[in-house]
């Protein structure tokens, strides 16, 4: 259908929204109906046919993806566009999991507006050519091309586009759950050892460690290991490589700040005295360790453990049940850390933790059994540890996830998309 006889529908509880869209979209040549909530928009797509609906997800009476669902399962050929206010990947995920095809955030410019309208529609019609199964109709886990889109074009703008009080509340609740999980880890590792040796114990160790990123893609958080797969939207020009440094920059500063607190509150609740102060130590010996590693040690057990990491991120986008979600986390999180690699946010807390017991009665123990402490330092942990073990993670997710999907399912694509 031609761009001068295109049908749009526009559903939002705003009115000034559906009139701002209806006066841009009606100066392009299209024609444009309004509905403040889905239950309208749900009559109305049952009476006329449009090209392309979009739709708000937060509204009174029927909720954006409630008609989504229901209006994409009577007309799986509409091309529809969320809109939101609110964005996160959570809602970008559900909302293509239903059956939009793109997701633009409020407010936005005329042109973005546009660009959204004609896209979703070049979209829509890609879908047809190759006969997929309307929204409604796939089987509840996505396929990895389907992953692929959904980070590139929706996840990563969406976390490009998270308003920054949003980002920093939930980096750091991200950093810690992370620190939640470190702590399992090192209660659990802290005597198993004598009871079952040293691999079931690295395994226990993982096993238990898993609920940091459960918590995190469960409650919801932002983790800059996993927003390394934001290079996805940057090969698909969906961000600009500036907006993702931002990002991280924010992401990481706020798991830094939850991954302190956590160990300030752990360090202050003295339950590193538990078992004769064996949990105490053992957190200081990890924290030993982990500053005394070469910069290449440390750098290629960070690209191992992120390349781990952001896999489990990936495996959970495709899930589309909660338990389904939790199985694809708990077997790559609990090899990363069995095998040793490195997690610079999990580090974030392990490593201060242990400076914070270097002078108790847990360093006095670690020192006895024959631990030269003095290496120890903060300075070792930014430099010798920190720096190495982000660059690391970055080239893990970054690199052998991001971008590999990225070149193995959308950059041609991308190129179709460039010659069209």
């Amino acid at each position: 259908m031609s761009e001068q006889h295109r049908r749009i529908l526009v559903v939002d509880d705003e009115e000034a929204v559906c009139r701002g869209a209806e006066r841009v979209l009606e100066a392009q040549g299209m024609e444009v109906d309004t509905a403040t909530d889905g239950g309208e928009a749900l009559e109305l797509t049952r009476a006329d046919d449009y090209d392309v609906m979009l739709i708000d997800l937060r509204m009174p009476k029927v909720g954006g993806l409630e008609a989504l669902a229901r209006i994409r399962h009577e007309n799986p050929g509409l091309a529809t566009v969320v809109m939101t206010a609110y964005p996160s990947s959570e809602t970008a995920v559900e909302a293509m999991r239903l059956g939009a095809v793109d997701y633009i955030s409020k407010p936005f410019a005329p042109d973005q507006l546009i660009a959204a309208v004609e896209q979703a529609v070049r979209k829509q019609q890609a879908l047809e050519e190759k006969k997929a199964p309307p929204a409604a109709e796939t089987p509840t886990a996505m396929a990895p091309a389907q992953v692929a889109d959904a980070v590139a074009s929706r996840v990563s703008t969406a976390k490009a586009a998270l308003p920054w009080i949003n980002l920093a509340i939930l980096g750091a609740l991200a950093g810690a759950y992370i620190g939640f999980g470190a702590a399992m880890a090192t209660l659990v590792t802290s005597d198993a050892g004598q009871y079952v040796g040293f691999g079931i114990t690295k395994l226990l160790g993982g096993l238990v460690f898993s609920v940091g990123l459960i918590l995190v893609v469960i409650a919801g958080a932002e983790l800059f290991t996993g927003n390394s797969l934001m290079v996805t939207g940057v090969l698909g020009g969906q961000i600009g490589f500036g907006r993702m440094l931002l990002r991280w920059g924010g992401v990481y500063l706020s798991n830094f700040a939850g991954s302190i607190l956590l160990a300030g509150i752990m360090f202050g609740s003295m339950l590193w005295m538990a078992n004769d102060v064996s949990v105490g130590l053992t957190a200081v010996k990890i924290a030993h360790a982990k500053v005394n590693l070469t910069l290449a040690a440390a750098f290629f057990r960070g690209i191992g453990c992120n390349w781990l990491v952001c896999l489990a991120v990936w495996m959970a986008l495709s899930a589309g049940e909660t338990a389904g979600k939790i199985l694809a986390i708990v077997p790559p999180i609990t090899a990363f850390v069995a095998l040793g690699y490195e997690h610079c946010v999990a580090n974030m807390y392990f490593i201060p933790f242990g400076l914070f017991l270097k002078n108790t009665a847990a360093g006095a123990a670690a020192a006895a059994s024959g631990l030269d402490l003095s290496s120890l330092t903060w300075g070792a942990f930014f430099l010798h540890n920190l720096l190495p073990v982000t660059l690391g993670n970055i080239v893990g997710g970054g690199l052998f996830v991001g971008a590999l999907y990225w070149a193995a399912y959308l950059r041609k694509e991308m190129r179709k998309g460039q010659k069209a």
